[in-house]
């Protein structure tokens, strides 16, 4: 059937419906009426002769028929709408724009500061936005395509996205520098079993890596104090009112504490850029993923292809460089 008029108007209709799975969430991103988007929908359903969504009031699901459209509309949706940007970076330039980012407290304070930083410097004309999200909320806005890309570490990577892992980074036991441990040439994990522990809330991946580690060890363990956030955890551990299990990105090196590798009984931690499969990448978001890793391209080319799930990680240091922080995944 012979393209209308209405066609590119009615394609980014449809791909913001199923994105959003709301028709008014998306007539608010189009900056058009609910009633407008309706009806640009139902004459795409009309035009092609298939029903694209599901409907239960409010909330729309996409049938087979709109999945499979929608596979194939939105890169040519997102293509057009970066047409601007992208010819002018075909000319070698970034001119201007926005780049979306999402991203959990611990990757947005620790990981992503010297990155936005040469970022800016060298595109200045560029407004960076970083969404402070936990996993759940960073898939969804990465999903309706409210941001470019996220970035945080990974447990189960989901079919529709895919992880391109960065960094790695240590997990260590820190103490108060008086701490009957600090000062012990060998640990083993009953030691750190003997003393009270300051863990991230139990409902979190933190707490359940700790808690796999011991059981797996038949070794009993006590929590003392339940603390959100990386430079909480630090500061009670400074005051001596227990120890913690901690990852290499959070410590700087000027704490007042012993930070001891604990890599023997407790697994790295790997961080990378997540990505909507189908997205078109805006020049923006490629100049920004090539300052993370020069060699981003290859690496997402493997990932994508399944060749290897995670790709050589460089080692990173705690004031360099988490979308979930203490969220167990992503998704």
């Amino acid at each position: 059937m012979a393209a209308t008029p209405n066609r590119l108007r009615q394609l980014r209709a449809f791909c913001l419906a199923a994105q959003t799975g709301n028709i008014s969430r998306a007539a608010e991103r189009l900056h058009l009426s609910q009633p407008t988007v309706s009806q640009l929908v139902k004459s795409l359903e009309r035009d092609l002769n298939v029903v694209l969504f599901e409907r239960h009031g409010p909330r729309i699901e996409l049938t087979p028929a709109g999945g499979a459209l929608l596979d194939r509309a939105l890169p040519l949706v997102e293509g057009i709408d970066q047409l601007p940007d992208t010819f002018q970076a075909h000319l070698g330039s970034v001119t201007g724009g926005r780049l979306d980012i999402a991203a959990g407290e611990s990757t947005i304070l620790y990981l992503l500061p010297e990155s936005v930083k040469r970022f800016s410097d060298t595109y200045p004309q560029v407004n960076p936005h970083l969404h402070n999200v936990t996993g759940r909320d960073g898939m969804e806005l990465l999903r309706a395509g409210e941001v470019d890309f996220a970035v945080g570490s990974m447990i189960d990577v989901p079919a529709d996205v895919t992880w391109v892992p960065m960094f790695s980074f240590e997990p260590m036991l820190i103490t108060a520098r008086d701490h009957p441990l600090a000062s012990r040439e060998h640990l083993s994990l009953a030691d750190i079993a003997a003393h009270g522990l300051i863990l991230p809330p139990r409902h979190l991946s933190t707490w359940h890596v700790v808690d796999l580690v011991f059981q797996q060890n038949r070794l009993d363990y006590r929590v003392v104090l339940e603390a959100g956030g990386w430079e909480v955890i630090k500061r009670f551990v400074e005051l001596g009112l227990g120890i913690s299990i901690v990852t290499s990105i959070c410590l700087r090196g000027d704490e007042d504490l012993v930070a001891i590798p604990v890599g023997q009984w407790f697994p790295q931690r790997t961080y990378g850029a997540v990505i909507r499969n189908g997205r078109v990448l805006s020049p923006q978001a490629k100049a920004f993923l090539g300052i993370l890793d020069p060699d981003f391209e290859r690496h997402a080319t493997t990932a994508r292809s399944g060749e290897s799930s995670i790709p050589p990680c460089r080692p990173r240091h705690g004031e360099d460089s988490d979308f979930s922080g203490f969220d167990q995944s992503l998704a």
